[in-house]
């Protein structure tokens, strides 16, 4: 436990002044942003709806935009950048031959990159919450705080991050095996564009590809039109998304292990 929390430690130093590191941070800051002025410029639209149907609108359109393609395109990103730092370097040789176990430094730099995803879903949820009510505090014929939004943002953006687990593993997977940019970023990309294909022409087998997970979870969010009894966080897409992810982390150490004893 103490050499992984001291891997975790030290991942968090290399990282903090990265792009990687900031995107997770301000992307959600700058999405709600830019959703809060499309709102407001649209106050004489809106005005009649209700609380409720105003959320859903807003939250939605920001699932839209994250969902579908920006949380992909962020793990695979992430990802590539947190294993970059050892290749740009060319110091995986030095970090494995440190006192610590081989599994501590590889799980540090996966459940940190799962950190990262989960703080970017984390913050989503804040800022979705405190700009809605910036919103109403701007217009107030926009009258967000006539509903609490709290409990569905929350499986909203949870079942999200749990959709995103098994493109995690593969990409981690990917960036340890190629020290290059464009095969782990082009296969994803591909994959991403496979998912959102397969998702919305409603391929019977699309439950087995995890590219498509964030897309159907957005998909069911959408059909559950802001009624949180009508969804379900543990579908059957997220526990393939959760089995993919625990299969390919561990496939993935025994391949990485071997590949550093050469």
């Amino acid at each position: 436990m103490r050499s992984l929390l001291v891997s975790l430690t030290s991942e968090f130093y290399k990282s903090r002044k990265t792009l990687a590191f900031w995107s997770a941070i301000l992307l959600p800051l700058v999405i709600c942003i830019l959703m809060s002025w499309g709102f407001i410029s649209q106050e004489t639209k809106l005005a009649n709806d209700p609380a409720q149907v105003l959320w859903f609108r807003y939250i939605s359109a920001i699932l839209g935009v994250m969902g579908v393609l920006l949380l992909p395109v962020l793990v695979i990103y992430n990802t590539y950048a947190i294993t970059n730092m050892e290749y740009k370097g060319d110091t995986w040789k030095s970090l494995f031959s440190l006192p610590l176990s081989k599994f501590s430094v590889y799980t540090s730099k996966y459940i940190y990159i799962v950190f990262l995803t989960f703080i970017t879903m984390f913050l989503f949820a804040i800022f979705i919450i405190g700009s809605g009510h910036m919103i109403e505090l701007i217009k107030p014929t926009l009258e967000f705080g006539d509903y609490n939004p709290n409990t569905i943002i929350v499986k909203f953006f949870g079942k999200l991050f749990l959709s995103s687990l098994g493109i995690i593993s593969i990409q981690f997977l990917m960036n340890l095996m190629w020290n290059d940019f464009l095969k782990p970023f082009g296969i994803g990309f591909l994959l991403t564009i496979m998912g959102i294909i397969t998702a919305n022409v409603g391929w019977k087998y699309v439950d087995y590809l995890p590219y498509a997970y964030p897309n159907l979870t957005v998909t069911k969010i959408m059909t559950s039109k802001g009624d949180i009894t009508k969804m379900i966080v543990f579908d059957q897409g997220i526990y393939n998304s959760m089995i993919c992810a625990a299969v390919v982390f561990i496939l993935g150490y025994f391949i990485v292990a071997k590949k550093t004893i050469k």
